[in-house]
């Protein structure tokens, strides 16, 4: 791609996520919206494969959906109230949105599009659409907070928590994988948005970092199978090793730092009393857990089978980025700054 275009389609999605975050009227949100979603679409059709134009299809249709949803609920909201600001919202103003943002977000369950966009965009593309891509749904949320119906959203936190972790189960591509870990992990997300902002906050902060770490990786060692993340002993063993321990921080397991939100959220709801969603959303972060323990299984306990590539995939050097020994640490070891993250953020 020219160098120009690119950097023309990076800065509008730059761009047009911050209009979203500073606006205060709802047209101006929306304009930010459609302005994210047609600045990303020439990424994911970049490799002019068949499987990529599938994805900007999808893509494009489920963001349109969700974009005239947010439409009708504002024009809804300024025939109700006579405004257009955002922090003032009536309840089927908020329920429209809530869907909406759902839509566009990827929860369940209105997920099943989201594997099939990773899947047809590039390591890099997938990386902006889980990380990136997020910001300016959420942020609407954020400051819909005070008028949200948050039964609803805890129910919707559970649903993708339960689906993110089941339906992940039976993959093999990486990047199926990782979207699955994100429907789970914006599950959570949803949940701490219906407890606290502020926890919501830190649980985003700490996704984000994991989710760049992990994408990272996988771009680095080019591996698009659990078969090729198996192959990747001969590369780089340490390489290897820290994206293992990264998968184990993004399924919570302590003491790394993917458990901190997850410890702070499940005290959220065990001290408001909600016993029963705190169990719920603990059980359906089992199946994450396990299916990150079994790619750990076989890349590190088993012999992959030793094929010519593989043999020769010694001789070659792994780009190494300064920034990676960076992202990979923070992914690891921010565990013992809790008390910190959580009285800032």
């Amino acid at each position: 791609m020219n160098p120009f275009i690119w950097a023309t389609l990076i800065s509008s999605l730059a761009t047009s996520t911050i209009i979203t975050m500073t606006s205060n009227h709802w047209l101006l949100a929306w304009l930010g919206l459609e302005l994210n979603t047609l600045s990303i679409l020439p990424l994911i059709m970049k490799p002019h494969h068949p499987r990529a134009t599938e994805a900007t299809t999808k893509y494009f249709l489920i963001q349109a959906t969700a974009a005239a949803i947010i439409l009708f609920a504002t024009m809804t909201n300024a025939w109700q109230t006579g405004q257009w600001t955002i922090t003032h919202a009536p309840p089927t103003t908020t329920t429209l949105i809530t869907i909406a943002i759902m839509l566009k977000l990827g929860l369940a369950p209105a997920h099943l599009w989201y594997p099939g966009v990773l899947q047809g965009s590039t390591i890099h593309t997938a990386l902006i659409i889980s990380t990136w891509q997020k910001i300016a749904p959420l942020t609407l949320l954020y400051l819909t907070h005070n008028h949200l119906n948050h039964t609803i959203l805890l129910l919707i936190g559970l649903l993708s928590a339960t689906v993110g972790g089941m339906a992940g189960l039976n993959q093999t591509q990486t990047r199926k994988i990782m979207a699955f870990s994100s429907i789970a992990h914006m599950g959570w997300l949803i949940t701490a948005l219906a407890l606290n902002p502020s926890l919501a906050t830190l649980m985003m902060v700490v996704y984000l970092i994991m989710t760049t770490t992990m994408f990272t990786l996988l771009a680095t060692t080019m591996a698009k199978t659990i078969a090729d993340v198996g192959t990747t002993w001969p590369l780089s063993p340490t390489l290897l090793v820290t994206t293992l321990l990264t998968l184990m921080s993004l399924g919570g397991l302590p003491p790394l730092t993917g458990f901190m939100p997850k410890w702070l959220i499940l005290k959220d709801l065990t001290t408001t009393g909600l016993m029963l969603p705190g169990t719920l959303i603990l059980l359906a972060s089992l199946p994450s857990l396990f299916f990150y323990i079994r790619i750990t299984y076989l890349t590190m306990l088993t012999t992959p089978p030793a094929t010519a590539p593989m043999a020769h995939k010694w001789r070659l050097t792994p780009p190494t980025s300064p920034t990676n020994t960076t992202l990979i640490t923070t992914t690891i070891l921010l565990l013992p700054l809790t008390a910190t993250l959580h009285n800032t953020l």
